[in-house]
């Protein structure tokens, strides 16, 4: 895909860079509230205000890049998108075509092969997508760099982009997450080289890490080992979040344990005070696990465990699950699990580093089973169920 760089505010493949096809239209409009000439611009001064949030930054850089390219694909700008074409935008999404154009592996964005998208994105993805669009338009209408937003016009909006409302379905119930740690552990006793060995503990670091911890996957790759911390006899890991939100989250014995295993697999001390080095590494034990290699590292990891369950003829819509896992469904699997266990709502937000206990409380499933367990008493007559 033929593109042009707009490398600002850094360099063009930071987080701040956007792509577009050459020959698109980019202009936007006069725009007294920040200095942009293009619509690159205007989005790049957009992403800036995410600067202390890398994360947030690169999620919603990938967005606007998206809606972008689509836009010089058909002769549009941000100033001429109107209600109509969010239709088209969304219903593209969930077929991005054609692939060859738009649809590829994970690439370095300076390969010529790069492309957009790795494949259809789910219902829930797109819906995010719009979100993060309509916050975009939002911000740009008030600098002025846009006169009005499409996004607003959206019948149902409320359904449609407002994702606090809905609880969260992305996630492994506990038979599943069972059989899964089980099955991870059992590829350390399976094992049939010290290779193998060692990388069946890394899995297992990884995903407990995530399980017992909750965190966001740009949270685990930038772990270090003096992140955790010793206070009045008891573990705590620091940790700097969404949003460059601080918290200090107690550490379960059951971390530690994994923490000493891949530590003396190293050579090193079974605690990790004092040391600064990635808690996710590289098979060589050295380097750190960035967050690309994260994602396709526990995605990779899910599929194997999907080919195994299916190959012990297990449920099929507990195979599907797995297939469909993203590495952010082990955060979702951890908070529910931890409301389940009876975890307080004040201390699950704590875990979370949530601002709000009612984005919070869209882990809480208990009344939903009691609810269930309640309505099962309504029942159809003896001579009726006949």
């Amino acid at each position: 895909m033929s593109r042009q760089r707009y490398p600002e505010p850094e360099a063009a493949d930071g987080p701040g860079a956007i792509a577009l096809p050459h020959g698109a239209i980019i202009s936007g409009g006069s725009a007294p509230g920040i200095v942009a000439d293009t619509d690159a611009q205007a989005v790049a001064a957009w992403l800036s205000e995410y600067q202390q949030s890398p994360s947030t930054q690169r999620a919603y850089r990938r967005e606007a890049e998206r809606l972008l390219l689509w836009l010089g694909e058909h002769a549009l700008t941000l100033g001429t998108l109107r209600r109509h074409h969010l239709d088209e935008y969304e219903a593209f999404l969930g077929d991005p075509s054609p692939r060859e154009r738009w649809v590829g592996p994970v690439r370095s964005r300076t390969d010529p092969r790069w492309r957009p998208f790795r494949g259809p994105l789910s219902p829930a993805s797109r819906r995010q997508s719009l979100v993060i669009l309509q916050a975009m338009m939002a911000w740009l209408g008030e600098a002025g760099w846009v006169s009005h937003n499409p996004f607003r016009l959206m019948r149902d909006k409320g359904r449609r982009l407002d994702n606090r409302r809905d609880r969260i379905e992305r996630y492994l119930e506990r038979p599943l997450w069972d059989w899964l740690w089980q099955w991870l552990c059992d590829q350390d006793d399976n094992a049939e080289s010290d290779a193998e060995g060692r990388e069946a503990r890394r899995m297992r670091l990884v995903f407990g890490f995530a399980y017992l911890l909750a965190p966001r996957i740009g949270e685990m790759s930038a772990a270090r080992m003096d992140d955790f911390i010793v206070r009045e006899g008891r573990w705590w890991w620091n940790v700097v979040g969404k949003g460059g939100k601080a918290a200090s989250i107690p550490v379960p014995a059951d971390l530690l344990e994994l923490l000493a295993e891949s530590r003396l697999a190293w050579g090193l001390p079974a605690r990790p005070a004092g040391d600064r080095g990635a808690v996710l590494r590289r098979r060589d034990g050295l380097s750190p696990l960035g967050d690309n290699q994260l994602y396709r590292l526990i995605r990779s990891t899910f599929q194997r465990a999907a080919d195994a369950l299916e190959a012990e003829e297990g449920s099929p819509q507990a195979v599907a699950r797995l297939r469909e896992a993203t590495p952010h469904w082990l955060r979702h699997t951890a908070l529910t699990h931890q409301a389940q266990a009876g975890v307080e709502l004040r201390y699950l937000a704590e875990t979370a580093r949530h601002s709000r206990l009612d984005t919070t409380a869209r882990y809480l499933h208990a009344e939903d089973e009691e609810w269930h367990r309640q309505q099962s008493a309504h029942q159809l007559p003896d001579a009726a169920k006949r």
